[in-house]
């Protein structure tokens, strides 16, 4: 069946992929992306030439942008079935380097940037009795790696937000699920953010070398198990063909390190519903 889709960060890497791959399956795909006349003219038009795509014009920091994208596609298609929170930033680097400010503009994009599209979008899924919002994590949201501490919390601050509403909002007929992706060539860490405060770098003498490192052993990694990122917008369009209400609430996709998130999804899934049993909010488990 046809769905209106809408995908933030489409511009590339993931988001890219998905918008193609859901607009090749036939639907429609509203394809959100910033600075549509400047900087990502060519991909949005690149993008814009593609069947069943339409690109918007959105910055998932500023809430008129998100509400006027939402409410103009309600208008032209009266639904949206789906919604793909993909725009992110990534973060790397000695987590002392991170200032306030810089802290802030992760968390604006990567949990914000979310929550206002999601805030935008359930008033209508709700009259629907029906909906489907993917927020893309990453494996790094359920363990936090050394040296990259504010994409680190600010992906398992979106872990919480999905948890918690994955279950508040099921009995609405609305599903809210994540992908935990791991480490992908993407265009993404060619626009990495580090901190601000570079003074506090030298304190560190040798430790300072860390980061360059990981990003090397990264590299090999790619070049050795070559993970395709095709793979994740596979996910998206896999998880939008199931039926509603029997979507994982945590879908992996890292053929480097998976298991280990898988692992720990599968206990802590365990324990949680135990929890909730206990509590009397089991029926929110069906």
């Amino acid at each position: 069946m046809k769905k209106v889709i809408f995908i933030t960060g489409t511009n590339s890497g993931f988001g890219w992929l998905a918008a193609n791959s859901c607009a090749t399956a036939g639907h429609k795909v509203y394809a959100a992306m910033r600075d549509t006349k400047g900087r990502n003219a060519d991909k949005a038009k690149e993008l814009a030439q593609q069947a069943n795509i339409e690109v918007v014009d959105v910055d998932v920091t500023d809430g008129k942008s998100v509400t006027d994208a939402v409410a103009m596609i309600i208008r032209k298609e009266g639904s949206i079935d789906v919604v793909v929170n993909n725009a992110g930033v990534y973060a790397t680097g000695i987590a002392e380097t991170f200032t306030e400010g810089d802290l802030e503009k992760a968390m604006d994009v990567n949990v914000k940037g979310p929550w206002r599209i999601i805030r935008a979008v359930l008033p209508q899924m709700r009259r629907q009795g029906k909906g489907l919002i993917i927020n893309i994590s990453s494996v790094a949201g359920r363990f936090s790696f050394p040296f990259q501490m504010a994409y680190n919390c600010s992906k398992f601050a979106l872990e919480g937000l999905t948890e918690g509403l994955h279950y508040e909002v099921r009995p609405l007929g609305v599903d809210v699920i994540m992908i935990q992706p791991g480490a992908f060539p993407t265009e993404i860490f060619g626009k990495t953010m580090t901190g601000s405060d570079a003074a506090v770098i030298a304190g560190y003498g040798d430790l300072a070398k860390v980061p360059e490192q990981i990003g090397a052993g990264v590299g090999q990694m790619f070049e050795a198990l070559k993970p395709n990122p095709q793979l994740v917008a596979d996910a998206v369009l896999q998880l939008i063909n199931m039926p509603t209400g029997e979507r994982p609430l945590r879908t992996v996709v890292d053929p480097a390190t998976g298991n280990y998130a898988e692992s720990a999804n599968k206990h802590v899934k365990e324990q949680y519903e135990q929890f909730l049993t206990a509590f009397g909010m089991q029926g929110m488990l069906n």
